[in-house]
Formats: structure tokens, C-alpha cells, sequence
């Protein structure tokens, strides 16, 4: 693989949107201590330059393409990390391809079939995040669309699934499933959501974060993806449903356990699921 590491577990990090560059880069400067600590992770630093599906019309969208894209390059040159951010439109794959390692592709258009072969067309790994409203069996049409685009590296997130009324709820079924298609990540902030919960924006509950993302891990995915911040109940997006900065050290620590728990029993769970 080009951009990410096969041998390692990925950490998938950072905060919900750009809101300015002094969070922005507290952040990067933990994740980047962090990876020094974690070497059995390859760390990804997310952010997003534009939160264009936001529930109101008032609610903080982030600084846009060009300052965000000047800022995310920033976090890549003076960190040394990995870089990921979300693209909306067709158009935006180049520009955002020229800074970061993996394109995302937000789980409401995760069918957008020119979006998606706009991003498989840079060369780029991609992640798709695997829609609220999509059965895990149908992200294999994903997969097929990005490789016919030409995409070498391809990634599938898991973040829930629409259940009722503003409700998310995760069937780690789904994660073996997907397994099939591509390499799967498992969204543990975005998986405790409560999609427009909050009448003009969305609400959510970081407290099962914890234990979901160390089922995932558990059960078995490639890598973890939560958004975090140093503070998360004064953020501009997304706060209920962000890591506070300071316990993601523990979090990581819990996740290394898990994964030695999913090595011990791998070859009993690959032998039972042929």
C-alpha cells in the first residue's frame, strides 16, 4: 500500500470541523506525542474544512476549501502525520488530494457514484463511510464503483444505522461483513450520534464510546475512527459525541487490549465464520 501502513492498526483522530488554528493544532501536537508512545499505530489526523450537511442553516460549517485545505497541509508539515479530510463534490477530490492521504466521503453520499470516482481518479486511498440508511452487504457496490475508478486502497467505515427516530444504533455484525469487500474502520464517535437530536443540531452521548469502539476492536476491524477535542461541550460541531482530548490516552491504551483479546481468538472466529 502507498499512503498507510498493512501492518498496522490505524488511529483515525482529530476534531469534528476546523473551527480555529489553535484547537486544530493541539490537537495534532497530542496525536503527535501520542504516535511516538503508540508505535503499533498508524495515526491519521481528520478534520473537516467544511460541515456541508449540517442539520440548521445557522450551525458552523468550518473556514472553507482554501483555508482549510492551507491549515490541514500545516497539521501534515509540522507533525508529521498522516492527513484525511471529507470532500462533498466532485470537484473537490483534486485540490484535497494534493494534501492528504485519504479522501473521505461522508456517509449521506456514500452512493454518489461521481463523487465516489472522483476520489478513486487521484490515486488516493479512500474511505467511505458506510451510509446510515445501507445494509452492510450493500457497501460491496461501493467497493466496485471505486475500483472501476481506479482505486488501489480502499477503506469502509461503520457509524450506525439509522434506528427510528433521531437514533443510531451499531449491528457489529456488519464488520465482518464488510470485511469482505475492503478493509472497515469503525466510527466510535460518530456511532453514538443522536442525528438532529437537539432540534437545530445534533446531540449525542460520548460515554458508550469507550465500550463501542473496544467491541469493534473486539470483534474485528482495521481501525478506529473518533473525533476529539479539548473541549468538547464548548465545540462548534459535534461536541456531545467527541473524545475529550486528555482521556485519549486511556482510550488508546484500552484499545491495544482489545486488540490482543481479537488475536487470541482470530484463528477460532476465522475457522468458524468460512
Amino acid at each position: 500500500m502507498a499512503n498507510i501502513k498493512e501492518d498496522k492498526f490505524l488511529i483515525i483522530a482529530g476534531p469534528c470541523v476546523i473551527e480555529n488554528e489553535r484547537v486544530t493544532f493541539e490537537v495534532a501536537e497530542n496525536l503527535c506525542s501520542l504516535q511516538k508512545k503508540y508505535r503499533e499505530f498508524e495515526f491519521v489526523f481528520k478534520v473537516s474544512f467544511d460541515k456541508a450537511n449540517r442539520t440548521s442553516i445557522h450551525s458552523y460549517r468550518g473556514p472553507g476549501i482554501d483555508e482549510g485545505l492551507r491549515i490541514i497541509r500545516r497539521v501534515g508539515e509540522e507533525y508529521g502525520l498522516k492527513l484525511t479530510t471529507d470532500i462533498h463534490e466532485s470537484w473537490q477530490a483534486e485540490p484535497v488530494a494534493e494534501v492528504v492521504d485519504i479522501i473521505q466521503i461522508p456517509a449521506f453520499l456514500c452512493r454518489q457514484t461521481d463523487l465516489l470516482l472522483s476520489a478513486a481518479r487521484t490515486g488516493k486511498a479512500v474511505n467511505v463511510k458506510k451510509g446510515q440508511f445501507l445494509a452492510p452487504w450493500d457497501t460491496k457496490n461501493i467497493v466496485e464503483k471505486l475500483k472501476y475508478g481506479g482505486a488501489k486502497e480502499i477503506f469502509l467505515t461503520e457509524r450506525g444505522t439509522t434506528f427510528g427516530y433521531n437514533n443510531l444504533v451499531v449491528d457489529f455484525r456488519s464488520l465482518p461483513i464488510m470485511s469482505q469487500y475492503a478493509k472497515v474502520i469503525y466510527d466510535a464517535t460518530h456511532s453514538v450520534q443522536i442525528p438532529g437530536g437537539m432540534g437545530t443540531k445534533s446531540g449525542g452521548n460520548r460515554n458508550f464510546v469507550f465500550p463501542l469502539a473496544l467491541a469493534g476492536v473486539v470483534v474485528g476491524c482495521n481501525g478506529i475512527f473518533m473525533e476529539t477535542h479539548p473541549d468538547p461541550d464548548n465545540a462548534l460541531s459535534d461536541g456531545p459525541n467527541m473524545v475529550p482530548l486528555k482521556y485519549l490516552n486511556i482510550l488508546l491504551e484500552a484499545i491495544g487490549e482489545a486488540l490482543e483479546i481479537n488475536r487470541k481468538y482470530k484463528e477460532y472466529y476465522d475457522m468458524n465464520t468460512k
